[in-house]
């Protein structure tokens, strides 16, 4: 072809914009296209459907006991002509078990269904500077996080446990659910403390000596608690104690995400508890204050009185003591709010 067009003393110089094979190779190309055949149909099974694929992929994922056959099934419910093999190479090629259906939930599984009626409790230890050691009763509900104040005293005997048992029950709704609650072996937890908790419908489990594991959720918080506040400020009295463990327990179940439930806050789970009835046993001003847990300890001896005045005179709340409390708290200054925001900044 270009011999015929370019002059034949002109060939050496137009031939050498090419390459020799590269016209071999326009020379098997025309040779090829020349005895290919025209394309024809292609015969078999049709592709799967994006759609389909998902469809599967999504059943699969939201019912992890249903297997290849039942997804099959719920497919043909809705309209889908696939056979069942090609709903087991879906589930194949995207690593599910097409055979789901004939085995059981995993530990995991099984352990996370039964969070949401467990509740565990523990005391954390605080020394103060002088040094003194307050033991602060809290209650933890596994399957929500969420940390409740039972009380805090100088003096955890069994009786105290006992009392701060009964406030913290008395806090709970009716319908709150809960049916067991773990705890370790220590001598504040006597048979009368697991009494209370029986009453409610709740059977208070004992974890094995020397195996803290068993009670993780609880040890957890403890970790958590001096790391976030604990570590980072120096407690004086118990008045200073309870103001900043309010604070921090008011941050950790309402904005704090937690890690072990997908992110998520206590607002994101039903209320169980009732607001109106504090947990705190040693508030002077809740409901029935004559049968809450004394500030002072239960090793001082009781007075022949049986009033709740009485009583409330024995927890240290007469007219003396309250005098003597005014006189302290005018001398020394105020506290700076928001302690415990104030210590996140600095």
């Amino acid at each position: 072809m270009l011999s015929g067009v370019f002059d034949r003393r002109r060939l050496a110089e137009v031939f050498l914009i090419v390459r020799p094979d590269t016209v071999i190779g326009w020379h098997r190309r025309l040779v090829a296209q020349h005895w290919t055949q025209p394309p024809t149909a292609k015969r078999g099974r049709p592709p799967i459907e994006p759609e389909i694929r998902k469809l599967v992929i999504r059943l699969a994922d939201e019912n992890p006991t249903w297997g290849y056959r039942r997804i099959h099934g719920e497919l043909t419910c809705l309209g889908h002509r696939v056979a069942a093999s090609t709903v087991w190479k879906i589930l194949r090629a995207a690593g599910i078990d097409p055979t789901r259906d004939g085995t059981g939930p995993t530990w995991s599984e099984f352990i996370r269904s039964q969070a949401a009626g467990i509740i565990a409790t523990d005391f954390a230890c605080v020394d103060t500077a002088f040094p003194r050691r307050f033991h602060v009763l809290f209650v933890i509900e596994i399957g929500t996080r969420r940390v409740h104040l039972a009380g805090i005293t100088t003096n955890p005997s069994g009786p105290w446990t006992t009392q701060a048992a009964r406030n913290f029950l008395m806090g709970l709704r009716d319908d709150h659910g809960f049916r067991f609650l773990i705890r370790d072996g220590a001598g504040q937890f006597t048979r009368s403390f697991d009494d209370v908790f029986a009453a409610s419908g709740i059977t208070a489990i004992r974890i094995p000596p020397r195996a803290p594991q068993a009670n993780a959720f609880a040890e957890r918080w403890v970790r958590t608690l001096r790391h976030e506040l604990l570590d980072r400020t120096i407690i004086w009295n118990e008045k200073q104690l309870r103001t900043l463990v309010d604070e921090y327990l008011d941050q950790y179940n309402h904005h704090r995400r937690h890690r072990g439930i997908n992110q998520r806050t206590r607002r994101h789970h039903r209320r169980r508890f009732d607001r109106t009835r504090p947990p705190d046993p040693t508030t002077p001003s809740l409901w029935r204050a004559h049968q809450r847990v004394p500030r002072r300890s239960l090793s001082t001896p009781p007075a022949t009185t049986t009033s709740s005045r009485g009583q409330l005179r024995r927890a240290g709340t007469d007219n003396t003591h309250r005098s003597k409390f005014r006189q302290t708290e005018r001398s020394t200054p105020r506290r700076i709010p928001d302690t415990f925001r104030l210590m996140q900044t600095l």
